[in-house]
């Protein structure tokens, strides 16, 4: 397998920005003109009333200040996703007071993120976080939007594909089958610092270590029809389920071989037949959010390298995007919750 190497990685803005406080969950597109758009949510914290959704943009190589371009204050925003379609950019984004009762708008831009249209509801008079959650959304083969995405209800974590047939005007919900069970107690000497700040939505303990399941799927097509999943769970591994008939019907969710401390994770596929999983290889639940790594696979997820470390400092480093581009990998991820880093990989 070819070696990977960095070509640079560099902060987006410097962590000593005065524009918010906390900055999270990054999604990313490039345009034909080169220019690169990154949306993400910034405020005082999760669930804060000032929570809303930024833009930069990246022009001529040059990072550009942030722009605030979603918020209605007192209703948090959360999890944008970005996906281009010809010249339009289609912005999804989240809305509620928490992860449990958020639901999803849509609003697009014709001029590159400058401006954007009103949002409306995603699926109209449905208040359930359709069509998007975290990442990307999967143009497969056929023509189909198929959207990695998932809900939080009590204590049960589910993921599942919502399709469209239609480019984006209409949505249905295809379900990942997981059986859910008791969770382990959590390795509490070991968790991930912004437990303990109160950076999550939810700080208490009790409630947290009670929920089970699996979140934020990311999503690729290995052949015509072949749509899979891997998803970040409770349980100290990534997850996985299959499908063969472009995401209408998918397997039950089973382990990877790949630690996870349930954190946001992405993955990405080139026409090569490689995959490339950005993500914490920490095997506690609601473990440390470092280091942030790399691991590639040349069978389709199989077998993966041993984790090339993009950072490995104490501190929070997580919810990566990775977007395959020609013959590299470009990745964006949370540094601290006061920028994103920028690293190519080729």
């Amino acid at each position: 397998m070819k070696k990977w190497n960095i070509r640079y990685q560099r902060p987006i803005f410097s962590e000593d920005q005065a524009w918010f406080h906390d900055c999270h969950a990054n999604t990313q597109v490039l345009m034909p003109s080169g220019t690169r758009l990154v949306v993400f949510w910034a405020g005082t914290c999760e669930g804060t009333p000032d929570q809303a959704i930024w833009l930069s943009r990246c022009v001529n190589g040059v990072w550009q200040d942030p722009v605030r371009i979603k918020f209605i204050y007192q209703l948090p925003h959360w999890n944008p996703v970005i996906m281009r379609h010809g010249s339009r950019v289609y912005l999804y984004y989240k809305v509620g007071l928490t992860v449990q009762t958020w639901y999803t708008m849509v609003s697009y831009s014709d001029d590159e993120g400058l401006t954007w249209s009103e949002s409306v509801e995603a699926v109209p008079g449905d208040y359930t976080p359709r069509a998007s959650v975290r990442n990307k959304i999967l143009k497969a083969s056929n023509g189909w939007w198929i959207s990695p995405t998932s809900s939080e209800v009590g204590t049960a974590m589910d993921c599942y594909a919502d399709i469209s047939k239609d480019e984006g005007k209409t949505w249905g919900v295809h379900g990942i089958p997981m059986r859910h069970i008791a969770p382990a107690a959590m390795a509490t000497d070991r968790l991930w610092e912004g437990l303990k700040k109160g950076s999550l939505w939810e700080n208490d303990l009790s409630i947290v270590g009670a929920w089970d399941g699996v979140i934020q799927p990311s999503m690729w097509e290995s052949e015509p029809g072949h749509i899979h999943a891997m998803m970040r769970s409770t349980r100290g591994r990534i997850y996985r389920s299959d499908s063969t008939d472009y995401g209408l019907t998918w397997c039950d969710a089973y382990p990877t071989v790949l630690p996870n401390n349930c954190c946001g994770i992405d993955v990405d596929y080139m026409p090569s037949g490689l995959l490339a999983v950005v993500y914490n290889p920490v095997g506690d639940n609601w473990g440390r959010r470092s280091p942030l790594s790399v691991s590639f696979s040349e069978d389709n997820g199989v077998t993966f390298t041993e984790p090339m470390h993009l950072e490995t400092a104490e501190g929070e480093y997580s919810y990566p995007s990775i977007v395959a581009e020609g013959d590299t990998f470009h990745i964006l991820y949370t540094s601290n919750r006061r920028t994103f880093v920028e690293c190519v990989l080729e």
